[in-house]
């Protein structure tokens, strides 16, 4: 099967042709203690002793100069410590500790920083980014120690334009942005979900090589709904219900406003907006700045990546994709995402004819298969809504197990948010899918959050199945010498490319275009195969 860490190999050694590349000289204009408590140009007790002298830092280190490379040695002795000494204590207990030593490094020395994200991509990946960060931002007030990132909010309407002038930095390329209105599968966490654009622009500078000093997280906070975090005594938000309509739009409007007057060529990345927000504001802003949803587009793009490479792994031509039937449980924004990029490959395949490529797919949301019998039938979802008993008979509200009994999938995708939704019956019904070799992904994050396990997909679906999971897990055993592969299907394989290739080109705006051909390309890469009129 075509493995999407592909993706991040390719982009990662990249990274590194540009981070081995010899540098200018760095013009510092700060002296003394002011350089020793900025990460960005704090190199430890690596200064030499003429830097000491030019920067008036001589007598505020200890005399001995440690270089970068033993610095480095002595950090990964102090991980590879921490990983010994917490053996057998609790996963979240781990996690977190891990967490908290890298955060201590990303506040005191960046460059180090980054050189161990690096070199270690795959050890910390799931650290600074899924699954960590979801426990991360559940506990960002209590374990938040100095600011990152901007924070803009409700009570600073009207100060925005003045407000994007106190970022240091002159020039920003990456933005990544949220309201914490639905954190991973978390929902609302209000202010805390700053850990989400923090933990991205890690991996945008680690796997796409982008400058460190040119990324900036954002959190956009409206209030928050949870009524947990506005009775938490730490809690570091605004303590007020979300703005909603009109008056939650001028805010937005407000911050991209600003952000295009100060830097006009910055990509601005949404990310974890609730899915009624999350449509409007791709809609309302894609034609006028260089932006795109992550949550929407970026699931689509690996979703349709990895959909297309299961084909491959079918054995299939890829055109075949049109002749796919696809289940998806999951009917918010990240799966509205992936089955408009989906339908559209497929009814281009099928010679663009969409309504053979619509009758393909099968949208279920938590109250069952959507029909447009449904009432209140969401206008998004509407497209996907199928006809009552045009399948089968299959009825509206049908459960997710009759479903898959009728349909014979050869996908079942999840992007739920419903840990466990893929429960045994369900797997054991993929065995009589029409596929040779059906694919199950379970894409929800953080891990508590996927639909199944890849010890439950292999167990129970057959060992005969092609598994992507959206958090990382370990590869099965399945006995007698025989693996099974876990691919993971996570949009950290993706948004990195986006971002580096935008800058590379110079678009100006982002379209569903260019990733779907992205991920038609990539799958199709070595072979004569064109899937694309």
């Amino acid at each position: 099967m075509w493995n999407l860490a592909r993706v991040a190999a390719s982009v990662l050694s990249r990274s590194r042709r540009f981070s081995t590349a010899i540098p200018g000289p760095c013009m510092v204009h700060k002296r003394g203690t002011d350089i020793l408590h900025d990460p960005w140009f704090n190199k430890d007790t690596g200064f030499p002793l003429t830097e000491r002298d030019r920067l008036g830092l001589r007598g505020l280190l200890p005399p001995r100069v440690i270089s970068f490379e033993q610095q480095y040695a002595r950090f990964m002795e102090s991980f590879r410590s921490l990983e010994k000494n917490t053996e057998g204590q609790p996963n979240k207990v781990v996690s977190l500790a891990k967490w908290r030593i890298l955060n201590r490094l990303h506040d005191r020395n960046e460059t180090l920083y980054y050189r161990v994200l690096i070199d270690n991509i795959k050890d910390f990946a799931p650290i600074i980014y899924t699954p960590t960060v979801g426990l991360v931002c559940q506990n960002y007030s209590g374990l938040f120690r100095r600011p990152r990132g901007m924070y803009f909010s409700a009570k600073d309407k009207g100060e925005m334009m003045s407000m994007i002038y106190n970022w240091p930095a002159q020039q920003v390329d990456m933005i990544v942005l949220t309201d914490g209105s639905r954190i991973l599968g978390l929902g609302d966490l209000g202010v805390q979900g700053i850990g989400i654009p923090i933990g991205k622009l890690d991996v945008y500078v680690a796997a796409a090589g982008i400058n460190p000093q040119r990324i900036l997280p954002v959190m956009l906070d409206v209030g928050t709904n949870n009524q947990k975090l506005l009775e938490d005594r730490l809690y570091l938000g605004l303590r007020q219900p979300r703005l909603e309509g009109e008056e939650y739009l001028s805010i937005v409007d407000e911050f991209m406003e600003a952000v295009h007057a100060r830097w006009p060529k910055a990509i601005v990345q949404f990310e974890d907006f609730q899915m009624k927000w999350a449509f409007e504001t791709l809609e309302r802003y894609r034609k006028r700045f260089c932006m795109f949803n992550d949550d929407i587009q970026g699931t689509a793009g690996v979703a349709l990546a990895g959909l297309l490479g299961t084909v491959r792994a079918q054995g299939l031509s890829l055109t075949d994709f049109a002749d796919q039937k696809i289940v998806v449980v999951g009917a918010g924004s990240a799966g509205l995402g992936v089955l408009k990029m989906a339908v559209q490959a497929a009814a281009r395949m099928a010679g663009n004819n969409d309504a053979f490529a619509r009758n393909k797919f099968f949208l279920l949301d938590k109250d069952g298969l959507i029909t447009k019998e449904r009432k209140n039938l969401d206008p998004a979802a509407a497209p996907f809504a199928k006809d009552p008993g045009d399948f089968m008979g299959l009825r509206e509200g049908a459960s997710l197990l009759e479903v898959v009994r009728k349909v014979k999938p050869h996908v079942l995708l999840g992007l739920s948010g419903v840990g466990g939704v893929f429960n045994e019956e369900v797997l054991k019904a993929m065995r009589e899918s029409d596929s040779v070799k059906p694919a199950i992904f379970a894409m929800s994050n953080p891990t508590m959050n996927a639909e199944c396990t890849a010890a439950d997909a292999f167990k129970h679906a057959g060992e005969n199945i092609v598994f992507a999971s959206g958090s990382p897990f370990e590869n099965v055993d399945l006995g007698n010498g025989k693996i099974g592969h876990v691919n993971q299907a996570n949009n950290m394989y993706l948004f990195p490319g986006i971002g580096l290739g935008t800058l590379l080109s110079g678009a100006r705006f982002i379209t569903d275009g260019m990733l779907q051909q992205a991920a038609e390309w990539y799958v199709c890469d070595n072979c004569n195969e064109p899937i694309s009129t």
